[in-house]
């Protein structure tokens, strides 16, 4: 099963939190649903800024541990590697998800018509 290390961080980008999940989707949304459960309202973890992809729990974790090891520099630079802007991830994996479940969508008849019309 598949493994999500990410980094979410506030607006001010203040504060750098490292996860593990297997759901990345449905742990933003947690995220985003409860923005004071772990921190207080002026550090509401809202933008994932890195994140990776990881085949099994053993090598997850390995990753988890040494990530949360870093100090801030280390962090900001891993970040900046791949998103030098710092900008929301979510934005990107939320479309794919829509571009993966949206249905085929068929032209509607009145345009048709518009088009054949001499």
């Amino acid at each position: 099963m598949k493994q999500y290390i990410y980094l979410i961080t506030d607006r001010n980008r203040k504060t750098l939190h490292v996860g593990l999940c297997t759901d990345l989707l449905k742990t933003l949304k947690f995220y985003s649903e409860m923005p004071t459960l772990f921190f207080d309202s002026a550090q509401q973890l809202n933008r994932l800024v890195y994140f990776e992809e990881i085949n099994t729990e053993e090598q997850a974790m390995a990753r988890f541990e040494t990530i949360s090891t870093y100090t801030r520099p280390q962090k900001e630079k891993m970040i900046r590697s791949v998103n030098p802007d710092w900008v929301d991830l979510t934005i990107g994996l939320n479309y794919e998800t829509t571009m993966r479940t949206r249905p085929q969508l068929r032209p509607s008849v009145s345009a048709m018509r518009r088009a054949v019309t001499f």
